[in-house]
Parts: C-alpha cells; structure tokens; sequence
C-alpha cells in the first residue's frame, strides 16, 4: 500500500470513530423527543428515574422530565386548557380517574399500542382502555406485634375492646378514609348503597380512635412513637415502620384488600403519543414494575417475579391480587364528603 493510501484510510478511520457516536445517537428512535409528566415527588418519582426513565433514554433517546405537583391541580389545569396541555403524561390514582376521563382530557390505548399491557393482571385495569396500572397501595388493618394480642384479623377490630385508647385510623375527610368505611360495610352486610353497618362500627370504635391524622406521614409518626398501637395504615408506610424498628404488622384482612391503583395515562394532545406509548411499556416491562417495590414497598400489578422482595410486598402473588376488592371509584368519590360528614359526627357523638 502506498503512503498516500495508508494516509488517507487512516484519516478516514479516524472519521467514522468521531462519527459513530452522533450516527448511533440518530439512530435512535426519540433522541429529540422529552416528554413532561407529572411527578409524586421524592423518592417515588427517584424510583421512576432509575427504572423506567432512564433505561428509556439509553435505548431510544426519549427524555422524560418528571414535575412534582397535586394530581387534582394538574386535572384541573388539563381540563381547563384542553387545546394546549402542559404536560404530555399524566399519573393519577384510582379515585381521580373517572374526573380524568369525565373531563376528556386522556388518550385511550390498548396491548397492540404497548405490547405489556398484556402482562396486567386482572382486576388492575379498572377503567377500560384508559391507564397503564403499574403501582397498588393498599389500606390495611395494623396493629403493634408487641403490645396487642391476640393480633388483628380484619378492619372491624379496630372496635374491640382491649383497643381502647389505642387505635389510629384514616381521617374522614379523605378517600383514604371512606375505603376504610368501605371495607367496615361490606364486611358486616352493607355495600356503598348501605353505609349503616360501617357506621355501627366507627360508633363502637369511638372511645378506641385517638387520632385521625391528615396525612400518611403525621399517622406513621404515631405509631412509630408509641401513641397508636392498632389502626389502618397504608401497607407502605407500615413497611416503613417495621424497617425504622417498630414491629407494625400488616393484616390481609377477611374482608378482603382495599386498593388504590396508581395509572400513567396519555394526555390528549400531547406531544408524541408514540413516544409515550413507549414510555408505558417500558413502565411495565420488569425492570419499571419492579422499581416502585423496590423502593416502596408498594405491589406491581404485573406477573413480575418479587424475588426477595415478595415476604415485604402484599399483593405478591396472583393469589393474594385475588384477594383485591373491587371499588366502584366514582360511587364512592360522589358519596365521600356525606360519609365524612357522618364519620365525623360519630366520633364527636
């Protein structure tokens, strides 16, 4: 080979090695595409990060930009500028989703769109073709392993007598709430249309109930320092009390499994419905589902293998999301201020 050849292969090796990474970041499918979704905030959106946004962008390029905010802001903010969205995903839990869809702001979409939906177990997707369930918190009884015996077997013993003064439980003036009054219904032979049972049973529990904290974090606080022993809790945040040493147990209560499933919908209108879909798939594939147990403890609601994770996960198994009630969500939302109303005056009665 001439040295004028030698050079000028040389030269334009060198070229192709400064150009592959460009030509390989071409490749892939949504390199100019971010996408705006909104965030739970902490470690929640972290856990999304790892799991889903950013294996998403090694393999396709797609950026997603996570913004904390309230749920029931941004609906209303979709709703009241439908022709210009500011965000082009959009989370929300079971209780908002029939606003969401009232209001038509969301994208409807099925398995031959995102290919894992196939993977979703029944009883997740709970409205049609809208969402891609992919998080289940639950609201369970609990109770302190090491002060109350004989331990707790469903949401009707936070009435027992040996509770007095001891019990802690969802406040009235939230979903969070009406589940539990839910539960307490259906459990001793009422339903939604029937509340009465659930109320005998608040009225009993009166002089056990000492608090009715606002939030998950200020209830969690009360049984990690003593002032609750028994009550309801989110399975979450019971996990939470066990890893900071207080031993909370959670009970797969006889009436069954109160859950709160937490969706990713596509906003109408949004930027790039192919990229979200992508980003939906990839939410369910393994290593998305598995991102919200990992850090949370909270169930997938996929067919996802726990591994290790599954003795700290409640819904773990087919058997257990079996187990998982059904909840009429838009029933239940019309009817929730009336029920706290109720509660309320039973507690005070």
């Amino acid at each position: 080979m001439k040295r004028r050849d030698f050079l000028v292969l040389g030269a334009a090796s060198a070229l192709a090695s400064i150009a592959s990474p460009a030509v390989h970041a071409q490749q892939k499918k949504f390199a100019s595409v971010t996408l705006r979704i909104n965030g739970y905030g902490g470690v929640y959106d972290k856990a999304l990060i790892e799991g889903v946004a950013k294996p998403l962008e090694e393999s396709t390029g797609l950026k997603i930009e996570y913004i904390p905010s309230s749920p029931a802001a941004d609906l209303a903010k979709l709703i009241s500028n439908k022709s210009n969205p500011h965000i082009d995903l959009f989370m929300a839990d079971s209780p908002l989703m029939p606003q969401a869809i009232a209001g038509d702001v969301l994208e409807s979409f099925g398995a031959t769109d995102a290919p894992n939906l196939s993977r979703v177990l029944p009883g997740f997707r709970e409205f049609g073709d809208y969402g891609a369930p992919f998080s289940v918190a639950s609201v369970v009884p609990v109770y302190n392993s090491s002060t109350v015996k004989p331990p707790l077997t469903s949401f009707s013993d936070i009435a027992r007598p040996d509770l007095k003064g001891k019990v802690s439980t969802m406040p009235a003036n939230s979903y969070t709430g009406w589940i539990v009054l839910l539960a307490l219904a259906e459990g001793n032979g009422g339903s939604l249309a029937n509340m009465d049972p659930a109320f005998k049973i608040i009225a009993a529990a009166k002089d056990n109930i000492i608090a009715t904290p606002p939030s998950s974090v200020t209830q969690l606080q009360a049984f990690t320092q003593g002032e609750a022993q028994a009550g309801t809790l989110w399975d979450g945040r019971a996990y939470e009390a066990r890893k900071s040493g207080t031993p909370l147990e959670t009970v797969v209560a006889r009436e069954g499994i109160y859950s709160v499933t937490s969706y990713t919908n596509i906003v109408r209108g949004g930027r790039n419905k192919e990229a979200a879909l992508a980003y939906i798939n990839q939410l369910l594939a393994d290593q998305g589902m598995l991102s919200v147990p990992k850090a949370l403890r909270y169930g997938p609601t996929t067919d996802v293998s726990l591994g290790d994770l599954a003795a700290e996960v409640l819904i773990n198994s087919r058997e257990r999301a079996a187990l998982k009630r059904p909840i009429d969500w838009k029933g239940l939302m019309q009817q929730g201020t009336a029920l706290g109303e109720r509660m309320t005056k039973e507690l005070r009665g």
